[in-house]
């Protein structure tokens, strides 16, 4: 092996000299013009580096290691596991959300694999900050459901006129009915939250939200980002007091989980995107 320290280490036998991952790597601290030409990381820039896998990623040969991004964690690509344009067209355009959940819980196991899913969503710098509340007490999320509701009571009586909503008086008739549009009587409340020092938090969290709900109906689960409740926190602090985010982490969004109890039969259009060539 090449480099006898380090965070990366190149396999002479399986190494080609071809400097594919010097080409790639993002902060360009891969060298190859040293030595016997074999790729290491320009010396002082080991905190430099994102760990972002490229270099493991874009080798061919499997002749890289990386001390932060073990080679028994990173897979080969298999090819037939590939979807093709329709394929992902239709999977993208399926996408719902759903408001209406059967009464069954979700597997603890079944939650934890989204997350671990949605950990690989990119990240600003890589920096994988992306925390995750789970709230399965049916209990705990009627009584924020029902805090919204009060939130929004007040908005319609002593609110600016701006923050009312048209669809709030029809939202608080329903919940006085007994009915819930607010968190839909979910199963599972999930809350993606980030700390300060990720400059870019709601971004980050947002990809990782988007990559869980893509990847929750195939285990025949639906979300929901309960937006009313993201507003509710938003104005009320302790009503991210209850939920039990830390002060400290200013970026949040919830979204609503459960098993889909409806299916759908068609994609419905969008209106056309707004583009301007330059």
């Amino acid at each position: 092996m090449g480099n006898k320290a380090g965070l990366l280490k190149a396999d002479k036998e399986k190494c080609k000299k071809d400097g594919i991952c010097a080409a790639e790597c993002p902060m360009a601290i891969i060298e190859m013009n040293h030595g016997e030409g074999y790729p290491r990381l320009i010396p002082g820039t080991e905190p430099v580096c994102l760990r972002c896998g490229h270099c493991i990623a874009v080798c061919p040969h499997g002749a890289l290691q990386h001390a932060s991004i073990p080679m028994e964690r990173c897979p080969t690509i298999i090819k037939d596991l590939n979807i093709n344009h329709e394929q992902a067209v239709q999977f993208l355009r399926s996408r719902r959300s759903v408001r209406i959940f059967r009464e069954k819980p979700v597997e603890k196991e079944k939650v934890a694999e989204l997350i671990e899913i949605a950990r690989y969503a990119p990240t600003a710098g890589n920096r994988q900050m992306v925390n995750w509340l789970v709230i399965t007490d049916r209990d705990k999320i009627h009584q924020l459901a029902e805090r919204t509701v009060d939130w929004m009571r007040f908005i319609l009586e002593k609110g600016p006129e701006a923050a009312r909503a048209p669809y709030f008086p029809a939202i608080v008739n329903a919940w006085d009915k007994g009915l819930d549009r607010i968190l839909r009587n979910a199963p599972v409340l999930l809350v993606a939250h980030a700390p300060k020092e990720a400059l870019n938090g709601m971004v980050d969290l947002t990809l990782s939200l988007s990559y869980l709900e893509l990847a929750a109906p195939t285990m025949g689960l639906g979300t929901c980002w309960a937006g009313l409740l993201r507003g509710a926190i938003l104005s009320r602090p302790q009503i991210k007091e209850a939920l039990g985010l830390p002060e400290s982490h200013p970026h949040h969004y919830p979204m609503m989980l459960g098993y889909n109890k409806l299916r759908y039969y068609r994609l419905p259009e969008r209106k056309p995107p707004k583009i301007v060539w330059a």
